[in-house]
């Protein structure tokens, strides 16, 4: 045993003309909700009940794409999904299409124990939230002015507003970049938030992973991303917890989480090397980043994009909060 490790993510593809104080305003989330894990692990709490903690924070601040602040659909309302999978007896659970339920992560958490299924969807889980008492609020409640303001925009430019937008054909990027380059018609410092994430290994040894998200902006009503799908958006066993963030359609059909699982098992790589071979060789042409711990107390991040809103930390003092390259 190598200790706890916890590791966040608020999102990959950052763009790179993010004003100084977004960026730091996301910092400064990142590290609460570590802070929050930390403490949550220094008191043995297992790691599924401290993935479901934080990511319940981050469903809570307005500030990334989940719960309250999520991604407007094509009809201006949210439709949100999550999941969550706990590695000893890879239990899961995970939920979509929600537009009432203040927390989804918690929602798919009961799905996990509360239900004898792995997985609900719209009215069938709005149905089965009522069931279960958990807190409800109105659809407005998660709409914010942002969100409204960039689904305008991408309804005038009849395109969806995926991630923070990276310009086609830009090589490289990186923080204060200025750029006059639009994509689809819009400006690429059009802030589109993304998925957010939590991955844990306890003191036992034990991991789990947690992802909740609002989807991408002006999407089709229905449309199911990879975050509700256990071993694409999420995915945790005896080896590793991994939670995926970027272009759902990509990793879907990479089944990111379980081949970062995968090739720990088939091929003996560590984490770091699993997570690095993953996102070389299993995206093709599309963007996405991970975030990861392992049995031993490791953590590790991986991302093929600009930049990915994260951070971690270890039992052994190390804490780390990001934007840019690794």
């Amino acid at each position: 045993m190598g200790g706890w490790a916890i590791a966040v993510h608020g999102g990959a593809g950052v763009d790179p003309n993010l004003p100084l104080e977004r960026q730091e305003q996301a910092k400064q989330l990142l590290t609460r909700c570590l802070n929050l894990g930390i403490s949550a692990l220094r008191s043995d709490l297992p790691a599924i009940d401290v993935v479901e903690l934080v990511v319940k924070e981050l469903e809570t601040d307005p500030f990334f794409n989940s719960g309250r602040g999520s991604a407007l659909n094509e009809n201006g309302r949210v439709e949100m999904e999550a999941s969550i999978m706990d590695g000893p007896k890879r239990r899961c659970g995970a939920v979509s299409g929600l537009s009432t339920v203040k927390n989804p992560i918690s929602l798919a958490r009961l799905v996990m124990d509360k239900s004898p299924h792995s997985y609900l969807a719209f009215s069938g889980a709005e149905s089965f939230a009522r069931q279960q008492g958990v807190e409800l609020v109105d659809n407005d409640y998660f709409i914010t002015e942002e969100n409204v303001g960039m689904l305008k925009l991408a309804k005038e430019a009849n395109t969806i507003l995926f991630d923070y937008r990276i310009p086609l054909g830009m090589e490289t990027c990186a923080a204060g970049v200025d750029s006059p380059i639009q994509m689809n018609g819009l400006p690429i410092s059009v802030y589109a938030p993304e998925t957010v994430g939590c991955v844990v290994v306890d003191s036992q040894g034990r991991c789990a992973a947690a992802t909740s998200t609002g989807g991408l902006m002006n999407k089709m009503t229905g449309r199911i991303g990879d975050s509700p799908l256990i071993g694409a958006g999420t995915y945790a066993c005896d080896l590793c917890g991994v939670s995926c963030t970027g272009e759902g359609e990509a990793i879907i059909r990479g089944t990111l989480a379980r081949e970062v699982a995968a090739v720990m098992e088939y091929k003996g790589l560590g984490l770091q090397d699993a997570v690095d071979f993953v996102i070389k060789n299993r995206l093709d042409e599309g963007k996405a980043g991970l975030i990861a711990v392992s049995n031993k107390g490791e953590v590790a991040c991986g991302f093929n994009c600009c930049g990915m809103f994260r951070g971690s930390a270890t039992e052994d003092g190390f804490m780390e909060v990001g934007i840019w390259d690794q």
